[in-house]
């Protein structure tokens, strides 16, 4: 408020230059029990259903972004994450095994003819070859990226700071987000609104582009 005077980035979001980045909503981290389990996920599936119904009605593209890795002689296409994020054995063999065979987005989900669904290798979708998020965006003069999914603090926020960083308008949109935690999931939010794009409800991203 001090440096904007205002919460907002962006009091206006155009639905012809806008998409959705749908990030991480399948097995590996929606399954309960699953290695990676984030139980809060399950939480924004109705809530995400909803913006994409509404964002389809306005034209604006949906991308499902899933992770998944490649793995052969015994290593990896990402051994720093598998070597000491997930060291434990147990823990990772399980979660090589899910990112290893085809991802799909989770059940419940609904998806849509025109919808896109892609593969990222890393945290962030925008990272050095790990997605043809940012090609594809730009093929369809896209400018603004709303971010939902999980994790909140780590492969949403990865990907919504990237965006910015790479000239796209970044926005989180906080009910359709889920952390291991909410103290995780508030701080992310508090950190990204701060310096790195908006935050919005589901709502309040509808209601700024049907201004337009």
């Amino acid at each position: 408020m001090a440096r904007r005077g205002r919460v907002h980035w962006f009091e206006r979001l155009d639905p012809a230059h806008t998409a959705l980045a749908v990030v991480d909503m399948q097995s590996l981290f929606c399954e309960p029990g699953a290695p990676g389990e984030v139980a809060a996920a399950r939480g924004i599936i109705e809530p995400i259903n909803r913006l994409t119904r509404a964002l389809r009605a306005l034209g604006v593209p949906v991308f499902w972004v899933l992770h998944a890795n490649k793995f052969e002689r015994g290593g990896s296409d990402w051994d720093l994450f598998f070597d000491h994020v997930v060291a434990d054995p147990e823990i990772r063999r399980r979660t090589m095994e899910s990112l290893a065979r085809r991802q799909e987005v989770w059940a419940g989900l609904e998806t849509a003819p025109q919808d896109r669904t892609l593969a990222k290798n890393r945290y962030s979708a925008f990272s050095a070859g790990a997605s043809p998020l940012e090609r594809m965006l730009r093929e369809r003069n896209i400018d603004t990226l709303l971010v939902a999914g999980t994790k909140t603090n780590v492969c949403c926020d990865s990907t919504a700071r990237d965006a910015m960083m790479l000239g796209f308008k970044s926005v989180l949109v906080a009910d359709c987000c889920a952390a291991l935690s909410d103290e995780e999931h508030q701080a992310a939010l508090e950190t990204f609104i701060q310096q790195f794009g908006d935050v919005m409800s589901g709502d309040e991203a509808l209601q700024k582009l049907r201004k337009s």
